[in-house]
């Protein structure tokens, strides 16, 4: 379905030595909000379901769709279709400057000067012309994440996924952030730890030991996540997801 990035019964299992882990447990969720917000503990398996939505999770049974298609029988369609924030950008630029970085998801431009004027048009747009040639070492940790979502924005993805992106980002730069996702055309979900980012967004959802908890509008689930961070959280166990009613924004047992 267009608009829809869907997991059905979405298990995913590792090895862990001699032993296996599983790190999500049966997901089944259905996104179609411009901006779903991804919450839970360090843990609990947000990454991993983030990923799960252009195949660098993998998914042990089940299935997930992007848009209609499936993602794991159509891995490089959809990556081209699904771009991924790390939540460190160093780890993402791996050319030596922004504007070669930028080029890099710039290569169906054949004509060099051509690619090379359209990495310094997409960085002039994020405000780092000035900083286009200079090593990404030496850019500061609000330069690099711009840099790093100027390259996933290159290739003009419809879908984007945010893994924790503010976490390495004093309040200027999340602030910052917060404002460039505001105006962005593509469909986001985001894992993060920011609660103030996280309701920007219009849903959210609560990962809880590698279980689906809760899903529903951004306000009432972010309430009902600190009421658990401060005194429990529910058995994630139980045979029924708990629901936040979209009227009266309480949590349904």
């Amino acid at each position: 379905m267009d608009g829809v990035l869907a997991t059905r019964n979405a298990t995913v299992t590792v090895e862990t030595g001699t032993e296996q882990r599983t790190i999500l447990h049966d997901i089944t969720v259905s996104l179609s909000s411009p901006t779903t917000a991804v919450l839970g503990l360090n843990g609990s398996g947000k990454s991993t379901f983030l990923r799960l939505f252009n195949g660098l999770s993998e998914l042990s049974s089940g299935g997930v769709t992007v848009h209609g298609v499936d993602v794991y029988t159509n891995i490089r369609a959809v990556r081209q279709q699904v771009g991924l924030l790390f939540s460190d950008p160093q780890a993402q630029l791996i050319m030596p400057t922004a504007a070669e970085d930028v080029e890099l998801s710039l290569q169906h431009i054949k004509d060099r000067d051509a690619r090379r004027a359209a990495a310094l048009d997409a960085l002039r747009a994020r405000g780092l012309e000035h900083r286009a040639t200079d090593s990404v070492f030496s850019l500061s940790g609000g330069e690099k994440q711009l840099a790093a979502l100027t390259s996933v924005l290159a290739v003009e993805p419809r879908v984007l996924l945010l893994d924790e992106p503010t976490t390495l980002l004093d309040l200027r730069n999340r602030l910052r952030l917060a404002a460039l996702l505001k105006d962005l055309p593509q469909q986001l979900v985001i894992s993060t730890h920011d609660l103030e980012l996280a309701a920007r967004c219009e849903e959210a959802l609560v990962i809880h030991e590698g279980r689906l908890l809760v899903q529903g509008p951004a306000g009432q689930v972010i309430d009902a996540y600190r009421g658990w961070c401060a005194g429990g959280f529910p058995d994630p166990w139980q045979p029924s997801v708990l629901e936040v009613s979209h009227t009266d924004g309480q949590v349904d047992e």
